[in-house]
């Protein structure tokens, strides 16, 4: 099988999941496109050089590649005219995609780095060795930033939970 065929198979196989990951990061599919769409380019020059098991290696990419796209941009808040209120538990339907959306959003207002760590965590399910891999780290450092962000969660007014 020629180098091509294995490539193509690896993004049809994949892509979904590096997408989804791409996402959780990013916060806005376009962006979670582009993100996954440069990865993979960059996985291609590569791509004799990666061996038996490419994904964790095109997900480094997708991390590395993140972390520089946000350190390069000025990440200022954004005012909005009035704040969301706040329901009680009622028979809402949409109630469990306001709470859900007020994760994202507290989520959104963690330090970059914290949420790459939380999406690696708890949506991608990787062991703290696995992300310290993909972010560059040591396994302590992964330890102490979602130690502090899930501090910064638990302390969130918006989500409603007091530590």
């Amino acid at each position: 099988m020629s180098k091509q065929q294995e490539f193509d198979e690896f993004v049809v196989a994949c892509s979904r999941r590096l997408l989804r990951m791409a996402y959780l990061l990013t916060r806005d599919w376009v962006a979670a496109e582009d993100l996954l769409q440069t990865a993979l380019t960059k996985a291609w020059f590569a791509w004799h050089r990666i061996e038996s098991n490419p994904e964790p290696y095109v997900r480094k990419i997708i991390v590395n590649t993140y972390a520089s796209w946000w350190r390069r941009r000025w990440n200022a808040e954004e005012p909005v005219a009035d704040p969301p209120e706040r329901t009680g538990p009622s028979s809402d339907p949409f109630a469990a995609l306001d709470v859900r959306d007020e994760l994202w959003r507290s989520l959104g207002r963690l330090p970059k780095r914290q949420r790459t760590v939380l999406v690696l965590r708890y949506f991608e399910d990787m062991t703290e060795a696995e992300i310290a891999q993909a972010m560059g780290c040591t396994a302590g450092t992964v330890k102490s930033q979602a130690s502090k962000a899930l501090a910064k969660l638990r302390l969130d007014e918006t989500l409603g939970v007091m530590a």
